[in-house]
């Protein structure tokens, strides 16, 4: 072969391999012909090297955004934003407007509307649940001097809804465990009191139509602990509050709640004990449970109302005697839970209406695991609620 001949073949090469650099990296068959080259070959594993080690760096950042963002989350989940537009002049109960939120349900872009008729706001409804899924809590000081400070007390037993305000004036510890809740069990007539402001709450495999997998079979079940188990004396209403016309309708169960009780009350007058029993609503990704006594239990949340709002400070329209005394109550029962079963309660919620706590002293409203749960890990849920509101109402035994 001549110089000429060789310069050519150099030549063509040059050129066959020019041709291929503008093509795509896949030839015909869909082989990348460049991998029949060692240096290519060479190039790609190290590229792949250095991208393994910005893949890396890359997880590793977005680990810590992660958590970041999760921080946040967790936050956010602990104060829900005020979801109600209220009249005070004639209402309780007004209309629920929906707002951004962790649940189930769509958020509905309807613009806020007054209230018309109803007496005070309803925890649920129809169309949305009550958000107030705090994060369990850990085992926790309660020493005096740590219940002495109300940021303690606040960030460590309390959700403060943004619709209302607490501070050292209602959270004050040491007068809290001073009250007297204890109750005699003498009586033959009704104690305690548990109904349902919503009775047709279920839980997420519940049959439809039974009562026993509803909200009321978890209050059947609470009586019959505190009947048989602790000796009290119980009452339990099973009225429909939330249905109207054989409709569900929670829009004023409040009131309808509010004047059954009234006229029971004058009729039952040594009920000294008062426990609305609900169920709360949370995004269907969230399940409140833990394990107490080898049985998967739900938690627990309870909930307080104020009478008082951020836009209109005190509703006078709303007047509750005992707001102090169920604050008191509810916190003497969620110290006994974190002394006791420290991973089943939620927090007290602190909410800015009144709830019909104004009845009695000893007034609860009681959220006991969610829509997420199973009927079992409710029902489980009050063999240690039972326990400890027997701590509280039988503190000498």
């Amino acid at each position: 072969m001549t110089r000429i001949q060789k310069a050519l073949g150099v030549v063509l090469s040059l050129c066959f391999f020019a041709v291929l650099a503008v093509l795509p990296g896949t030839f015909f068959t869909g082989e990348n012909v460049y991998r029949h080259l060692p240096l290519y070959r060479f190039l790609e594993k190290k590229s792949r090297e250095m991208s393994g080690y910005e893949d890396r760096e890359t997880y590793e950042m977005l680990a810590r955004e992660n958590g970041k963002y999760l921080g946040k989350q967790a936050q956010a989940e602990q104060t829900p934003v005020p979801d109600t537009v209220e009249n005070p002049e004639t209402e309780e109960n007004p209309k629920i407007t929906e707002k951004p939120k962790l649940s189930e349900e769509p958020v509905v872009t309807e613009a806020p509307k007054e209230a018309e008729t109803s007496d005070e706001r309803s925890i649920h409804d129809s169309s949305r649940e009550t958000v107030a899924a705090a994060l369990p809590h850990p085992v926790i000081d309660l020493s005096p001097e740590k219940l002495a400070d109300p940021d303690y007390m606040l960030g460590q037993f309390y959700i403060v809804d943004d619709n209302t305000e607490a501070g050292a004036a209602h959270l004050n510890a040491p007068d809290f465990l001073e009250e007297d809740f204890s109750i005699q069990k003498d009586t033959r007539t009704p104690q305690i009191l548990i109904y349902h402001s919503h009775s047709q709450e279920t839980f997420a495999d519940s049959r439809e139509g039974e009562e026993e997998d509803s909200i009321v079979g978890v209050g059947n079940y609470l009586a019959q602990i505190l009947t048989e188990d602790y000796g009290y004396q119980v009452a339990h209403v099973k009225e429909e509050f939330d249905m109207a016309g054989g409709e569900l309708d929670r829009s004023a169960a409040y009131d309808y709640a509010r004047d059954y009780l009234e006229s029971y009350f004058q009729e039952n007058p040594d009920i000294q004990v008062v426990i609305d029993l609900h169920r709360d609503g949370v995004s269907e990704d969230r399940h409140l449970v833990t394990e107490i006594n080898g049985k998967p239990t739900a938690q627990i949340l309870f909930y307080n109302g104020l009478s008082y709002t951020v836009d209109k400070g005190n509703l006078d329209y709303l007047p509750n005697p005992y707001i102090q005394q169920n604050l008191a109550f509810s916190f003497q029962l969620e110290y006994q839970a974190a002394e006791y079963y420290p991973d089943y309660y939620r927090g007290i919620y602190l909410a800015g209406y009144r709830y019909n706590l104004h009845f009695r002293p000893r007034s609860i409203l009681l959220e006991a695991g969610a829509q997420t749960n199973t009927v079992q890990e409710v029902k489980n849920a009050m063999e240690p609620f039972a326990d400890i509101l027997d701590k509280v109402l039988n503190p000498r035994k």
